[in-house]
């Protein structure tokens, strides 16, 4: 049991860290049109994430690998129960591929609005998708006896579900506003400022709803879990250090409160790892849906060895591209005043 356990907390580090390091990836890709008015400042911000993005996509690769080596059955269940879903999570993720490395092939503004427009679809549509699928696994889905799903596209559309999509949504925008006003200079530095605060607000409220809907989905004790408090405190912290001017402290903050949001999901799941809305017998958990201990241990040697030179591999990637993108400068405003020699529009 011991092994499964630690299995289980191995996923749920994948998923946190997915949306951790992803999350700003995806903020920036679906914000780039936004604070970049041109196609310079539209690169400058494409640039931030250049370095990082698709290290950062492997997350999501290795949850879903460790999910299939070590919860066969929960894998089984979840990806043919969100099939159509995840070919949808497989075309978006291909867009914003492809978009990165076609949108300068070509001097062309059609070509290149074109790409950006897939990017930013794409982008937008990853956290809406996956939470959508987070959710379900905690609100339930039809599944039978035998761990066959038996709903249709329509039964995974639950209103916690959507819930949980939309907060996500909220917090990774949050999330790459805060992180284009530390990695950027210039016309795209100050519209990126501008924007966090907006996206703190939204994401207060977003992440309030989240904690209570999560509690009431769990039903345990009175008050929400530790994990669902912090997120809460979390996403208030960042919204009080965009008002002080902290972006330091707000990209902390942001990536505290998407990084709690996740895995609090899971903390209310366990020891389920996948809630059936026909019957809770039928509930898919941490011992039924396991791997035997010898395929663990294998499992738990590789982590062992491979996990930390990863981890290292990427911190260095950090710390080498840890300066800022320049872009252009404000546009100086005309004066205005008495012998300025300018006029008022």
């Amino acid at each position: 049991m011991g092994l499964q356990i630690f299995w289980y907390v191995v996923i749920v580090v994948f998923w946190t860290g997915f949306f951790v390091l992803e999350g700003f990836d995806l903020g920036v890709g679906v914000l780039h049109t936004v604070v970049g008015h041109t196609d310079v400042e539209r690169r400058v911000a494409i640039n931030t994430i250049g370095p990082f993005w698709d290290a950062n996509e492997v997350w999501l690769i290795v949850a879903g690998a460790a999910t299939f080596a070590a919860f066969p059955s929960w894998y089984a269940t979840m990806f043919s129960a969100l099939y159509l879903a995840l070919m949808i999570v497989l075309i978006c993720l291909i867009l914003r591929g492809v978009s990165f490395e076609f949108r300068g092939k070509l001097d062309s503004p059609a070509w290149r609005n074109s790409w950006s427009w897939a990017l930013t679809i794409g982008s937008g549509l990853l956290p809406v998708l996956i939470g959508v699928g987070l959710g379900d696994l905690l609100h339930g889905l039809p599944i039978n006896q035998q761990g066959e799903y038996t709903g249709n596209f329509f039964d995974l559309l639950t209103p916690y579900g959507l819930w949980v999509g939309l907060t996500l949504l909220s917090l990774v925008l949050l999330h790459g506003a805060s992180f284009l006003s530390l990695r950027t200079t210039g016309i795209v530095h100050q519209r990126s400022r501008q924007l966090v605060g907006p996206f703190a607000a939204a994401a207060v409220l977003t992440v309030f709803g989240f904690v209570i809907w999560t509690h009431v989905e769990s039903g345990r004790g009175v008050l929400p879990g530790p994990f669902q408090i912090v997120a809460l405190l979390a996403v208030v912290a960042a919204a009080w250090s965009v008002r002080e001017g902290h972006e330091g402290w707000t990209f902390t903050a942001t990536t505290a409160a998407i990084g709690t949001t996740v895995a609090s999901i899971f903390v209310a799941l366990y020891p389920n790892v996948m809630v059936s809305s026909t019957n809770k017998a039928y509930n898919l958990t941490v011992a039924n849906a396991a791997s035997g201990d010898y395929a663990l241990k294998v499992m738990t040697v590789v982590a062992v060895v491979f996990t930390p030179l990863v981890l290292a591999y990427q911190a260095w990637n950090y710390h080498v591209f840890r300066a800022r993108v320049v872009g252009p400068e404000p546009a100086a405003e005309p004066a205005t005043g008495p012998g300025s020699g300018g006029r008022p529009d």
